[in-house]
């Protein structure tokens, strides 16, 4: 398939993301202030990973980078692996196209707890579907996902950055303010692949 998405080439791209923000997001964990380090990490192992798989084999290298960051100390790479193997379920006999990047981004975002499905709909609907998790929505998820659309919009941003601040609002990777700054990182990226059609 002409457009298929080459996952060494998408996180490699992210890695750099991250590293050029790894000091911002350092400082914006309060606590341990290692945060961008983490993600850095976590990135470099996640493209090694993919880079050993079998050439076009999505969910081969999506499992071994779960594994890779399965059982580290980190709180996100803890979340990333549960999502990686999410995703490698997803895959499974599948490549990866273009089209393929929104499940990718809400499995990676979901920590493992995103609901998908392989069926059709439009970006937003697929966006949209990771909120809640195994349980849905409920008028927490809804009010949070709401308020952080509107506070994006507010901001200037456009409907599809403030739909990614909505999702990732209601998403484990919400929970902490740190972790939102960088998985809006990683959506980014995956994003403008999306749009770009790379």
């Amino acid at each position: 398939m002409s457009n298929n998405v080459d996952l060494v080439k998408l996180f490699s791209a992210v890695t750099q993301a991250l590293q050029e923000n790894q000091q911002s997001l350092n400082q914006a964990d309060e606590y341990n202030q290692d945060h961008g380090d983490h993600m850095v990490d976590i990135f470099q192992q996640i493209t090694g990973a993919v880079k050993e798989a079998p050439e076009n084999d999505v969910a081969s290298g999506l499992s071994k980078a779960s594994q890779q960051l399965t059982g580290q100390k980190s709180g996100s790479a803890a979340m990333y692996a549960k999502g990686l193997a999410q995703a490698a379920e997803y895959f499974q006999g599948q490549e990866l196209d273009s089209t393929q990047l929104l499940p990718l981004l809400q499995t990676m975002l979901g920590g493992g707890e995103a609901s998908i499905s392989q069926g059709t709909g439009g970006m937003l609907d697929s966006l949209m579907g990771s909120l809640g998790g195994e349980d849905g929505l409920d008028m927490g998820d809804i009010l949070s996902a709401g308020a952080a659309f509107l506070q994006s919009k507010q901001e200037g941003g456009s409907n599809l950055e403030a739909a990614i601040d909505a999702v990732i609002s209601a998403s484990k990777m919400g929970e902490t303010p740190y972790r939102a700054q960088s998985s809006k990182l990683v959506a980014d990226v995956l994003l403008k692949s999306l749009l770009g059609g790379s």
